[in-house]
């Protein structure tokens, strides 16, 4: 799937056509610069290696910046590959937001918001006990049972217990393109994209 690297900006809402309140996402999409180009006759495979975000050449390893002085481009802090696009694109070579039309959808994935350490109610949706009364006074979110002592007398393995939440490379499908803004490197989403402000998403098409 062709597509592009960006960033999540934020969110807010437009107004549609016919009146409603449409909540979207604000992505800065590209423009990414082709850095390297898979062929099949070399690597068995077509595809686009690309380039986001310039990085600070002193953050740059010497293996980073010979690649990236190839391109002709600077060192980029996110490189990505992406198969299945239409046009022909050599080394060096930008592709902007453009690539993206309004009205049509999009998958865009991105590392969910980290939570830290949760309990079973918050991370597996677990009920908690649901009464404050009847003899119990601790046990209101706890988890219950995870296992027979006798037998099986061992714990299974995958049993849903509290531990780290998020962090987790989601991928969120069949986003309404609502607006793309070339001058600015924009796009509007229509709903949510995993991931914090300023976080890398990858948006394919």
């Amino acid at each position: 799937m062709s597509g592009l690297i960006g960033k999540k900006i934020g969110m807010t809402s437009i107004f549609d056509d016919s009146g409603m309140n449409v909540p979207c996402t604000v992505i800065e999409a590209g423009p990414c610069i082709v850095t390297q180009v898979r062929t099949d006759e070399i690597d068995g495979y077509n595809a686009l290696q690309l380039g986001f975000d310039d990085k600070a050449e002193k953050n740059a390893v010497k293996a980073e910046k010979g690649h990236f002085k190839k391109a002709g481009s600077t060192v980029k802090r996110k490189v990505i590959e992406f198969q299945g696009y239409d046009k022909e694109y050599k080394i060096g070579d930008s592709i902007g937001v453009d690539h993206f039309e309004e009205g049509e959808y999009v998958d865009v994935s991105g590392i969910s918001k980290g939570k830290g350490f949760q309990g079973v109610v918050k991370r597996h949706g677990f009920a908690g006990v649901g009464q404050a009364t009847h003899g119990q006074h601790n046990r209101l979110r706890a988890p219950g049972s995870i296992g027979a002592a006798s037998y099986p007398a061992r714990v299974f393995k995958g049993m849903k217990m509290a531990g780290r939440m998020g962090g987790n490379k989601i991928k969120v499908m069949n986003l309404r393109v609502l607006k793309v803004v070339p001058e600015k490197n924009l796009l509007l989403l229509k709903g949510c994209v995993p991931g914090h402000k300023n976080s890398y998403l990858t948006i394919e098409k």
